[in-house]
């Protein structure tokens, strides 16, 4: 069959990455697979899908994604395809206009986030409802996401719960950056985009509460309020450094985007991921996936892949924070034992069983149709 990935963008965030990951996969299994992203690409991810030979289509560099004459160019597109795959926002709205002029194909869609503003919005909630009723297949990424979604919708026919997954072999069999680890420091590292979403600044308050001297942080990624967070750790610490790319602030490190996330994972000590609210974090399940300890602040779409296995700490508490930190430092025996847990854990989310229910719902809709 004939599939068309639909996403904003292949920059940066857990959706993007994840469409460039799954889409050879599904290549590999006997599909045509297309990428449409409406606006700028990332070389990595352009590399890894041309190496696959999967066309990447785009409506243009750095263009407003909400663009109105997107409309009729993707209605047009839609009409090669069997199957319309769409994630984020712009996309869906989009793809459930232009499907009233394409009867042929079958229209999806993954909701990747737990919470959705829009829905308590009255107009909102009514022109969500209505692009909702358009897709066959409504597939959430968590239990949580996928309880809110029936809530919100009178209709719940067609939705279902797919965990996102990762290349855990591959996260897991990496190796660490020699030299990279300060001697005689415990190293904690965050990776995730710069956005509100996000709470790096809730980490950077708990390691101003830890000892400079024996710990350091590594902040990885960019985004809309990466120069908000540079000012606010600059006046923790004014004094500013940059080596290769790398500025500092006292103990503390933003890395900006990287390429070998993997190796940087496997050069700390412990993995944390403070956010305000997550669908299914996909840089939650790389950081269990390097076999150290995880630690992730207790909210919807973090609490159903941690609770049990890593660390949850109270959603923006930094003091309950530095004192997780402080204590898997210290003891060294609970440390390999929320290791052990957090790798037991990542083995659960492997992306190729991510892949192959996917490629079920798909084949699963074509055959309904060929039968009605």
């Amino acid at each position: 069959m004939k599939i068309l990935q639909v996403i904003t963008s292949l920059q940066i965030g857990g959706a993007e990455k994840l469409v460039a990951e799954i889409s050879p996969m599904l290549r590999d299994k006997g599909h045509d697979v297309d990428v449409l992203a409406f606006t700028g690409t990332s070389p990595n991810f352009i590399h890894l899908l041309e190496e696959k030979e999967i066309k990447v289509y785009t409506f243009g560099e750095h263009v407003n994604v909400y663009n109105p004459t997107f409309i009729p160019k993707l209605a047009k597109m839609m009409k090669g395809y069997d199957i319309i795959h769409t994630h984020n926002t712009s996309p869906q709205y989009f793809a459930a206009l232009g499907s009233l002029v394409n009867e042929r194909c079958h229209l999806i869609t993954t909701e990747h986030n737990t919470y959705n503003r829009r829905r308590s919005i009255p107009l909102f909630k009514i022109i969500d409802r209505w692009m909702y009723s358009r897709y066959e297949q409504i597939i959430c990424i968590s239990d949580q996401a996928e309880a809110n979604m029936r809530k919100f919708l009178p209709k719940t026919d067609g939705i279902c719960t797919i965990y996102n997954g990762v290349n855990v072999q591959a996260f897991h069999n990496a190796e660490a950056i020699e030299g990279m680890h300060a001697e005689g420091k415990t190293v904690v590292v965050m990776v995730a985009a710069f956005r509100p979403q996000k709470d790096q600044r809730t980490l950077i308050k708990a390691f101003s509460q830890l000892p400079q001297d024996k710990y350091e942080l590594w902040l990885v990624g960019d985004g809309e309020l990466y120069e908000e967070l540079h000012s606010y750790v600059y006046s923790i610490h004014p004094q500013k450094s940059e080596t290769n790319g790398v500025i500092s602030y006292g103990n503390m490190r933003f890395f900006g985007n990287r390429p070998d996330v993997p190796q940087i994972l496997h050069s700390a000590d412990i993995v944390v991921m403070s956010s305000h609210y997550e669908g299914l974090s996909l840089s939650s399940v790389e950081g269990m996936s390097v076999g150290k300890p995880f630690i992730a602040s207790d909210v919807d779409g973090l609490r159903e892949v941690v609770d049990g296995y890593g660390i949850l700490f109270p959603h923006g508490d930094d003091n309950s924070l530095a004192s997780i930190i402080q204590q898997l430092s210290d003891d060294k025996d609970y440390y390999k034992q929320v290791a052990a847990k957090c790798w037991e854990r990542a083995q659960m989310f492997d992306i190729q069983k991510m892949v192959d229910a996917y490629n079920e719902v798909y084949e699963g809709l074509v055959k309904q149709k060929d039968n009605s």
